[in-house]
């Protein structure tokens, strides 16, 4: 990553590179007040001179820093994104990215590029999420897998950002040109698996519930689950979830009852409590829609209100109940 700050005066110009660690641990102790860098460039003397005292150590030469990679015109693609809609967009799904040492590509965002729309997806194999926006197209189709390193950074950065940022890419890196800072990462390589095979199609059993009710109920209620499998167990019949839960070896059990509209047969699905709250945290709605086939199989969750230039959607599988 790349930035540029303005100084109220220089006198001379180089270059040298400074140990980050010690630079911003100084930084943070100190009290806000202007500072003075004094660098002898023969040497890379650095003394850092403050209100009430002075720091020196030794820099490095700025020629042994690392060469930023450059995009391969022949082989790039560009795009103009808000910035608004890229912090939307790396927001919803980074949560739900992997630490799969045996599958890297789980461990990023997949971008996908297209006429039709740009669509942000992350999975860990549990829980899924495919977040698309219609505001955003391009002249082709492409797509890419961010690592989440760089994209915990871009989220950090682009909330202080306005206007549009140009992302560009070829076959090995990524480019993100903000207006203040430039992004540079390595993508990660190879193919991201079919995600779309995975989405039930037809799902009979649908809720609609209050989202801030049923994370309130879930935080109180699993509680008493197991602390091996963390499973709370919601059952659907007559517009009614009971949300339970119970720990066998500690003899410990609790049960809530939520008002909701649902639609189809009386189920009953069993969920690991910590994946579920990351979904109800992470989801834009005040109502959810919850739809199910049966216990076996992934349930859906959706936003009850709808956005024209957007499309979340949300998959968590289910835990055997006996687990």
């Amino acid at each position: 990553m790349t930035t540029t700050m303005e100084t109220e005066s220089t006198d001379g110009d180089g270059k040298v590179a400074l140990p980050s660690k010690m630079l911003l641990e100084i930084l943070k102790k100190l009290p806000e007040q202007p500072l003075t860098f004094e660098i002898a460039l023969d040497n890379l003397a650095v003394d850092i001179v403050s209100e009430k005292g002075k720091y020196n150590f030794v820099g490095q030469p700025a020629e042994d820093y690392p060469t930023l990679p450059v995009v391969e015109e022949d082989k790039a693609s560009k795009l103009q994104v808000p910035a608004s809609l890229l912090l939307t967009g790396i927001t919803k799904t980074l949560f739900a990215t992997a630490d799969d040492e045996l599958r890297p590509v789980m461990n990023g965002i997949l971008f996908e590029f297209s006429p039709e729309n740009l669509t942000f997806v992350a999975s860990d194999s549990h829980k899924l999420v495919r977040y698309q926006r219609l505001d955003a197209k391009s002249d082709f189709e492409a797509s890419f897998i961010l690592p989440k390193k760089p994209a915990a950074l871009l989220k950090n950065v682009l909330p202080r950002e306005a206007g549009d940022v140009m992302v560009e890419f070829d076959n090995k890196n990524a480019f993100f040109n903000l207006p203040n800072y430039k992004l540079v990462c390595r993508l990660v390589e190879g193919n991201y698996p079919s995600y779309n095979a995975v989405i039930p199609q037809e799902n009979p059993n649908k809720a609609v519930i209050d989202r801030v009710d049923l994370a309130n109920t879930l935080g109180r209620v699993s509680i008493f689950s197991s602390q091996s499998s963390n499973l709370v167990k919601l059952h659907l019949s007559n517009d009614e979830m009971v949300v339970s839960a119970q720990d066998i070896d500690f003899s410990v059990s609790a049960f809530e009852k939520l008002k909701c509209q649902y639609d189809g047969d009386e189920l009953e699905i069993g969920f690991k409590s910590v994946f579920l709250s990351d979904i109800l945290e992470n989801i834009s709605s005040g109502d959810i829609i919850i739809e199910m086939s049966d216990p076996s199989r992934a349930a859906i969750v959706l936003p009850f209100e709808k956005n024209e230039n957007e499309e979340e959607l949300m998959l968590l599988m289910p835990m055997m109940i006996n687990a």
